[in-house]
């Protein structure tokens, strides 16, 4: 058996895919210590894990003083949560021993902690992967014209985290993207943008797909037979209730059975009068529901686009924010949906796409294609099959 120190403070997309790592990890004999915040607390105390939390607030707070309006000022976000995730790390675990670390490919300052503990790394990498050329590349694009005291502010943070944690930084990859021996890729090679320019060290292990272990109140059997559009915002980009009004009329009494969640945020009541043929609620067991669905109306967060391909759903995909518009493109590249703007959205476009996929049964191949792909690439499974070959080569 050995210690797995698992860094990973971040939001649901970030989390979920981990929970069947960890309950696999734990199976299997590991014991698993799990940094997160305080709301992930109870969902990953059912794993089996022994749960640590950093101040939630604290790390937010941190992450988007850096700036929002460039990528660079998100990097230096990342550099100034680090004052706020290692000491809190350290001090939890001061005496303690572990065998490696597995840490988030974003939050949690997971490439410093590996240096600062000298511990055989993993990255968990729960959106599309970069190398240091493609990340590097994106960053000169997006980079252009940004005022130069953003790049002096880099330096500046950097040259505090050499002070403070005898660490160095050699480039904004190394914050962004926190590189490890070993990437665990939660999809796969065929949906990965340019998934063959990627080396051995990255293990595409498929959707990561488990028990939520939550109990949700929906009851199933109410849409079971009857193919429902499901249309979901996800769990941050939620606030929008112009876009579900406009579902209403887009669908509203129409013969589909819709199913659409808004989030624990909103208040259904403010929705007004509810068509018949829609069922709305906070939150459902979305990959349940998922089963059972024949279209998805998403946001295109990699966990939603995930679970609806891996059982076979078609997607709208309606990007917010974050790496989603990229996601949403390769949805519509592969021939498994199509992209639509939420600024220039009207009911009867959105009613017109609904239509033109469900008639068509391209979108359904090429769906039936990537869930293949997805349902055979092993998920949580592998990715521990993975860690343990990793344990192995390092003598862990």
């Amino acid at each position: 058996m050995a210690r797995v120190l698992f860094i990973n403070v971040g939001s649901e997309g970030h989390i979920n895919p981990t929970i069947g790592v960890v309950q696999e990890l734990i199976s299997r004999g590991e014991e698993v210590v799990y940094f997160t915040i305080e709301a992930f607390r109870e969902r990953m105390e059912k794993t089996g894990a022994s749960v640590r939390t950093i101040d939630g607030d604290k790390f937010i707070k941190a992450f988007i003083s850096g700036g929002r309006n460039y990528l660079f000022e998100r990097i230096n976000g990342l550099l100034r949560t680090a004052d706020v995730v290692i000491p809190d790390v350290l001090k939890q675990i001061e005496g303690e021993h572990f065998d490696y670390i597995i840490h988030d490919s974003m939050f949690g300052c997971g490439y410093l902690l590996a240096q600062i503990l000298k511990l055989p790394a993993i990255n968990s990498c729960t959106s599309f992967a970069q190398t240091k050329a493609s990340f590097e590349n994106m960053l000169e694009r997006l980079s252009k014209n940004i005022p130069t005291e953003i790049y002096d502010e880099f330096q500046k943070l950097t040259a505090m985290i050499k002070e403070k944690y005898d660490v160095e930084i050699a480039s904004p990859y190394e914050v962004f993207c926190n590189p490890a021996p070993m990437t665990i890729v939660y999809t796969t090679r065929e949906f990965q943008p340019f998934g063959e320019t990627f080396d051995q060290s990255y293990k595409f292990v498929g959707p990561s797909i488990s028990s939520r272990l939550t109990q949700e109140e929906f009851d199933l059997t109410a849409i079971k037979g009857r193919s429902p559009i499901y249309i979901s915002l996800g769990t941050v980009f939620n606030r929008a209730m112009d876009f579900y009004k406009l579902c209403f009329e887009a669908f509203g009494n129409s013969d589909h059975t819709v199913v659409m969640t808004i989030g624990k945020q909103n208040q259904i009541a403010d929705l007004g009068e509810i068509p018949q043929n829609f069922i709305v609620k906070n939150y459902v067991p979305q990959t349940e529901l998922l089963k059972y669905t024949k279209l998805f109306i998403t946001h295109g967060g990699m966990n939603s686009t995930n679970e609806g391909l891996y059982n076979g759903v078609p997607l709208i995909v309606i990007p917010q924010s974050a790496d989603q518009p990229m996601i949403a493109q390769r949805v519509s590249h592969i021939g498994a949906g199509i992209q639509l703007n939420m600024q220039s959205l009207t009911a009867e476009q959105l009613r017109e796409t609904a239509e033109q996929i469900l008639n068509n049964q391209s979108f359904l191949k090429a769906v039936g294609d990537i869930s293949q792909s997805f349902q055979q690439s092993g998920g949580y499974q592998q990715a521990v099959e993975e860690i343990f070959e990793f344990k192995s080569k390092n003598d862990i």
